[in-house]
């Protein structure tokens, strides 16, 4: 999947365990502001979600965008 800034994406997933306030953000809708590569091999999205401005870094295969 090739992400850009400015795409609306979906959770889709999460890698690990999360905290319930991070977890219900599962099936959420929002946008990518910024992305990074992480290890060589992954990239990470910096997601705003569009209901409250929360914004944290999502693995590139926890998303979906939204066309």
């Amino acid at each position: 999947m090739d992400l850009e800034i400015g795409q609306r994406v979906q959770v889709r997933r999460m890698r690990d365990r999360v905290a319930k306030s991070l977890a219900s953000r599962l099936g959420k809708t929002g946008i990518v502001k910024d992305l990074k590569l992480l290890d060589g091999q992954n990239i990470g999205a910096l997601v705003t979600f569009e209901s409250d401005q929360y914004t944290t870094w999502f693995f590139e295969d926890e998303l979906r965008v939204i066309e």
